[in-house]
């Protein structure tokens, strides 16, 4: 049995859960029951890394972690020029009061991009969450393609072939991440890509991610992201304002796009990005601290 992690899409092989879970979940499953695995020894990513002599990696949005890569590696970040000018068009988000309301509006989007002839890449958080609008879109007779966990095999196919005229993608943030989206005859003068985010993520540079798949090299594209007041990041990151704010919008079903509602997105991902930030350093402190007080040596004669 393999675990999938649910807001990534991911596999993740040989990981287990603890405690016997793995097992009791095999049990159930009616799956061979394996023995459960041994940890012998564990260290913090951050250490491992810190254990090579040198370092070094490239990447779209390192700029915005700039200080923890300092922080935690001594490692400064050097910010390097696209090879074309970048035309992407970042619009407004837009803020509804629930879920319901939320999904209606992405469907209507989804569909008046469609019919314009322009390829629509939305992005979700969790597999859940790209079957549920699957199952949305069927119900409008809009053809589409779903990757995640579940479809992964075809990734970088249904991914490269993204770019097509009226081609909708339903994908986890994650998916397909390293494959050029190529833009078929006639889409550039359509605006190029839509991307759309169903959701904001707890790291900022997640969204960028999701983001940066329109307009490269030089392509036009645009970028929307859709989000509810109950969102999973509202909710945990900023629960009082966002608890303030339905019951003043109650349930309608009307765009509530405003800047405060906007900059309560904003803030519930500066805290989450915080709390992470102080999470990984949690882990390194306590990584230390074991490798000093119980670390130990023989001592040769």
């Amino acid at each position: 049995m393999v675990i999938v992690d649910e807001f990534t899409g991911r596999l993740m092989p040989d990981r287990e859960w603890r405690d016997g879970l793995h097992q009791a979940v095999e049990a159930k499953e009616q799956l061979e029951v394996n023995p459960p695995k041994d940890t012998y020894a564990r260290i913090s990513f951050q250490r491992f890394f810190r254990l090579y002599p040198k370092l070094s990696g490239m990447t779209g949005t390192a700029a915005e972690a700039w200080r923890e890569f300092w922080q935690i590696y001594r490692m400064p970040v050097a910010v390097i020029p696209t090879n074309r000018r970048c035309v992407r068009r970042r619009l407004p988000t837009r803020v509804f009061a629930d879920q319901s309301a939320k999904w209606a509006a992405l469907v209507a989007e989804i569909r008046q991009a469609h019919e314009a002839d322009r390829p629509v890449l939305v992005g979700t958080r969790s597999v859940r969450a790209s079957e549920h609008l699957s199952e949305r879109l069927r119900e409008e007779g809009l053809d589409h393609q779903v990757l995640n966990a579940v479809r992964h095999r075809e990734e970088a196919q249904i991914v490269a072939a993204a770019g097509q005229a009226g081609r909708i993608t339903v994908a986890t943030n994650m998916a397909g991440r390293g494959t050029d989206i190529r833009l078929s005859r006639g889409v550039a003068e359509a605006g190029g890509l839509y991307v759309i985010a169903t959701e904001r993520h707890e790291a900022g540079r997640v969204d960028r991610q999701l983001y940066g798949r329109c307009a490269r090299q030089g392509d036009p594209g645009s970028v929307r992201a859709f989000v509810s007041l109950d969102d999973e990041l509202v909710r945990r990151h900023a629960s009082r304002l966002s608890a303030a704010l339905r019951r003043r919008f109650g349930r309608t079903s009307r765009d509530v796009s405003s800047h405060l509602t906007r900059r309560t997105f904003d803030l519930a991902q500066r805290r989450a990005e915080r709390l992470a930030l102080r999470q990984r350093k949690g882990v390194l402190r306590t990584d230390d601290w074991l490798d000093e007080y119980l670390g130990f040596a023989g001592s040769e004669r």
